[in-house]
């Protein structure tokens, strides 16, 4: 990121622009991080919110399913929305549950809508459990840091007064800076590490998708998790 930002610095003259960089992300908080403070990379450059996939994509893809498959048609896109949405508008993962059900090889008794449908609840439900499952495994002060990171996003400061009585009071019990950083460090060597860590030393959580998870818990009172 360094190298790029000094090569736009040289060849870049105030009325005459040679190189400009576009770049795109799916994890704003980390994005956010290139361009927020003075020591990022691309310090005061623009960050702007692409609009997601909704109908026009699916329409896309249901003119050419009728146009390969017209035996299929008229596609059902309402229900192709929904699946679209219960992935978390994610196109890989629609694509693949769409390619699977249009395989003549599906062995399928429905409409292939209702099987794309089915394939984004299951996996809606696996990505959940896996995540509470991998949450409640953590210990005390682990589940304490990530749910501080969670809940501040680009604002998380590990070891700030805030954030050390945060951790006193979800574990009960006493917390040092040490013991927060030997957490965070501890979270970020897991396999699959929760955690990503910038090369300036600041925090993310590592699969956007957690944040979406925990913010619809909170919505919906179930939060905090309990062990089973």
């Amino acid at each position: 990121m360094a190298a790029l930002k000094s090569v736009r610095g040289q060849l870049n003259r105030p009325g005459g622009v040679n190189l400009m960089l576009v770049m795109s992300g799916s994890d704003r908080n980390k994005l956010l991080r290139q361009v927020n403070t003075n020591g990022a990379p691309f310090y005061g450059s623009q960050i702007s919110r692409m609009p997601p996939l909704r109908q026009d994509f699916i329409d896309h893809v249901a003119r050419l399913i009728a146009v390969q498959r017209p035996e299929l048609a008229p596609v059902d896109t309402k229900t192709l929305l929904e699946a679209f949405e219960s992935f978390g508008q994610r196109p890989q993962f629609f694509m693949e549950a769409l390619g699977q059900a249009l395989s003549p090889l599906s062995g399928l008794d429905t409409r292939f809508e209702a099987a794309v449908l089915e394939a984004a609840r299951r996996r809606q439900e696996e990505d959940e459990a896996q995540m509470e499952s991998e949450f409640l495994a953590l210990k005390p002060l682990e589940r304490a840091v990530l749910w501080r990171l969670l809940s501040q996003g680009p604002r998380f400061r590990p070891y700030d007064g805030e954030a050390l009585r945060f951790y006193r009071e979800k574990i009960g019990g006493p917390v040092t800076a040490q013991k927060a950083q030997t957490a965070l460090e501890s979270l970020r060597d897991r396999t699959p590490a929760p955690v990503w860590k910038s090369a300036r030393g600041e925090y993310a959580v590592d699969d956007a998708t957690m944040h979406r998870w925990f913010e619809q818990r909170v919505r919906a009172g179930r939060w905090p998790l309990a062990a089973r």
